[in-house]
């Protein structure tokens, strides 16, 4: 279905996105609760394999973009949303975001609803049952209207600095100069060496494939446009993420300035302490905002989402470090230590900022879109 351009952004949740917003908090809060988050980052290796097929598989989260006739759920981006809202919360380390958002949009465009190109649909039938993860091989900070690298490197290889959660992938979707391949990470003449990343709850990695290596599933010029798209939706969808982070950070910093007691009464009631925390309110209502407009305009294809996904982006990545940030410095002591959970929202948030397209970059892109350039 596709929204009239002249039509006004839903931004309330429907019953059936407040419905799965209940079974995937109902999940985290039962398999991956922050301390527990906490002890796998510690460990070197965050996922949790388990919570991956109950999230993927058993909720179906995996296939919300993908139509039912390829074994998914038929929703779109709405739905998408609000599922990373909760993993944003919950600092979850799964593939959500990479293989589930951003690859599986960019199969999609590849005409990836056409059972004729039985290679996509294949593929996009696994990831939607939570079988396999694709990633886009691509650096994580890639924004929807950057250059796009392609083509072989030195010795007939292509590498890529920077992709996210490869290390988890099964498939690499890898754009060359004459196309898009799929690669199994299995293959031979593919390496991939991971990085140490600042969150610890993404990893990132450099990934080299051999220049024969692959599947060609969608020509040059479909390829670009197809990745072009698949950047565009985790764009605006990583604006849940983000808000879901800042919602986590205000949600505890309240509890906690409640509790703390200074003076004999709760440091929440000092008036410069209350106007910080109305200040982030206000903020983190302003981001929903955004961040549910942005997966509206994805969802109705309107011919504004990348106006609102730029916006989105420009105004989620601030609100979510600004929240972290608050949550940390408002903690004290126990906030600047590694068992307290809040270092990992705010290496989360700051990972995010920069994540496909830097919140400077968006704030350009908004002001080409909108037809008010900035001075130079």
């Amino acid at each position: 279905m596709t929204t009239q351009p002249d039509a006004s952004p839903d931004l309330l949740y429907s019953e059936a996105e407040t419905e799965l917003w209940a079974a995937v908090r109902s999940l985290l809060t039962d398999r991956s609760d922050v301390p527990a988050a906490l002890r796998r980052a510690e460990s070197g290796d965050p996922y949790d394999p388990g919570l991956w097929t109950s999230l993927a598989a058993g909720i179906g989260a995996a296939g919300l973009l993908v139509p039912e006739k390829l074994g998914g759920q038929g929703a779109g981006p709405r739905e998408a949303a609000v599922v990373l809202e909760e993993l944003g919360r919950g600092v979850t380390a799964a593939p959500y975001l990479t293989s589930s958002v951003t690859a599986t949009a960019t199969l999609l465009a590849c005409d990836g609803e056409s059972t004729e190109n039985t290679d996509v649909a294949g593929l996009l039938t696994a990831l939607a049952g939570g079988h396999r993860v694709a990633v886009l091989a691509l650096p994580f900070s890639t924004a929807p209207d950057a250059p796009l690298p392609t083509g072989p490197g030195d010795g007939g290889a292509v590498t890529i600095t920077g992709v996210a959660d490869a290390v988890r992938a099964d498939v690499l979707l890898v754009l060359k100069e004459d196309g898009l391949y799929a690669v199994e990470t299995a293959s031979p003449g593919v390496t991939v060496e991971p990085l140490t990343p600042l969150d610890l709850t993404r990893p990132l990695a450099t990934v080299t494939v051999d220049d024969e290596a692959g599947l060609r599933i969608a020509g040059a010029p479909a390829a670009e446009a197809a990745v072009r798209r698949g950047l565009l939706t985790g764009a605006g969808l990583l604006a849940s993420e983000q808000l879901g982070i800042a919602e986590w950070c205000l949600e505890e910093t309240v509890r906690h300035i409640r509790d703390r007691h200074q003076f004999n009464r709760p440091i929440g009631s000092f008036q410069a302490l209350k106007h910080r925390m109305a200040q982030l309110w206000l903020e983190v209502v302003s981001a929903r905002a955004a961040a549910r407009n942005a997966a509206d305009a994805l969802a109705g294809g309107s011919p504004d989402a990348p106006l609102a996904v730029a916006l989105a982006q420009a105004f989620c990545g601030r609100v979510a470090v600004h929240a972290a940030e608050e949550c940390v410095q408002l903690h004290g002591g126990i906030g600047m230590t590694w068992e307290h959970p809040a270092h990992l929202y705010l290496k989360r948030a700051k990972s995010d900022e920069i994540a496909l397209g830097s919140t400077g970059r968006h704030k350009e892109a908004v002001a080409a879109l909108a037809g008010l350039p900035g001075p130079r």
